[in-house]
Parts: C-alpha cells; structure tokens; sequence
C-alpha cells in the first residue's frame, strides 16, 4: 500500500467509508476482488457498509483486521444512516431514535448517508434530519454516487453550521468506484481513536459517472433470476 502520504508529522492513511459487498443485494463485488482492489489502489482502511446487514463487514474483518472497520448501512423508517465499528446488525426498519440507541449500545461511530441526495429513497426529509443532527457523530458531506453536486454540498454546509466531522465516500457498489472518495487520517485505534482522527480529516473525492447505478439494478435483477445468491456464510472466494 502507499506509504508515501503525510501530514509533515507521519504517515496518513487513505480511508474509505462507505462501500458495500455481494452481502448487499445490489452488489456483486466478492471479498478477494474487494482486498485486491484495494491493495491496488493504497486504500489503508476500508469501511464496510452493507445494507441492513454488518454480517459480510464482520466475516471480513476477521479476516483481514488491518484493512476493514465492520460497518452497516441501515434503513430507519426515516432515512439511511451510516455506521463504523458495529459489533452486530442493527435491523432495518426502526425509528431514527432506536436505530442510534441501539448503535451507541455498540460503541459505534454514526454518520448518516447521502442525506439530501434527491434520487436516493433513503435521504431524509429537512425536519426529520434536523431531529437526528445532535444525536450522531458525523454527516456524509461528499457521495461519489451523488448525481446532484448540490445535494453533497448542502450536506456540507450542514455539517458545517453544526460543527459537526463529514465522512464521505465512493458508495461502491462495483469494484472500479472504490476508492473514489477518501479521507486521509492519521492512523487509529478503534471507535474512539477514529472519531478524534475524522475532526482533522482530508478528503479526496471525485464523483462517478452516472452509469454505475446500471450496475446496482443489473446487480438486483441477477438475484431476482437466481443467477447470484444472496450469502448464507462467506466461502472465501471472489
């Protein structure tokens, strides 16, 4: 990996954090083409955020405990949140209020996804979002998958007049995003180290191109014919 990235005070690590696995159902990507990927392209740390799910995300961080922060995507009855460090799968489907109880039970980190992101069903409407800002850690400022540059900007801007650390992502769904949004972080240690590293984070980040949301819904339509099924436990191939 590259280890050619500092600050002037030591080595910075390039980290991801929001990227899904074939434990998404609109996502094929194996673990050993996700490791490779990102062996490839000098990703230090890479935050694993399936939907409603943090199975792949902890089967894979016992694998390679150097390289994944088990993470979950999860759907509120509101909108989407974004979460680092699980210990376990936080169901779809609750309240904002107890998807983020049962995440601090965890000690997770919480950001929330894409939160105005018009074409996305799990963006926030503006009085729901407002309840949620004091009770998580951080907001998605920069999606890669953003077709809108203005929606990641109002997240921005949102962040900003909250004083609130912004994560951002690539979103990838396919292995040729990863990567395409990154901070550059001092080296952590766990939940704790993590967020104290976010507040003084450098983001690197680029949109994709509008056709890698073919891939999502070619991705959906594959597990609908039975042509890729959903993992019952994780084989180790790619």
């Amino acid at each position: 990996m590259d280890k050619t990235l500092s600050d002037g005070a030591g080595k910075l690590w390039k980290v991801e954090l929001h990227s899904h696995t074939y434990y998404s159902k609109d996502c094929l990507t194996r673990f050993e083409r996700l490791i490779r990927v990102c062996q490839q392209r000098g990703i230090d740390r890479i935050a694993i955020t399936d939907h409603n799910t943090a199975e792949g995300a902890l089967a894979l961080a016992k694998r390679v405990p150097d390289l994944i922060i088990p993470g979950e995507e999860i759907m509120t009855t509101q909108g989407e949140i974004l979460a680092f460090f699980v210990r376990e799968t936080v169901p779809p489907r609750l309240s904002p209020a107890e998807t983020i109880r049962r995440l601090r039970d965890q000690g997770a980190v919480i950001s929330v996804s894409h939160p105005y992101d018009r074409l996305r069903k799990g963006a926030w409407e503006e009085a729901d979002l407002l309840k949620i800002v004091p009770d998580v850690d951080a907001l998605e400022v920069f999606n890669s998958r953003c077709l809108y540059a203005e929606d990641n900007a109002k997240a921005l801007a949102l962040a900003q007049k909250h004083n609130k650390p912004g994560t951002v992502g690539s979103d990838a769904h396919i292995p040729y995003e990863l990567g395409r949004a990154t901070l550059l972080m001092r080296p952590f240690e766990g939940a704790g180290d993590f967020y104290e590293a976010l507040k003084r984070a450098k983001p690197l980040t680029t949109l994709s191109p509008a056709w890698v949301h073919l891939f999502s819904s070619y991705a959906k339509y594959n597990r609908k014919l039975g042509l890729s099924r959903l993992p019952v436990a994780d084989t180790g191939s790619a």
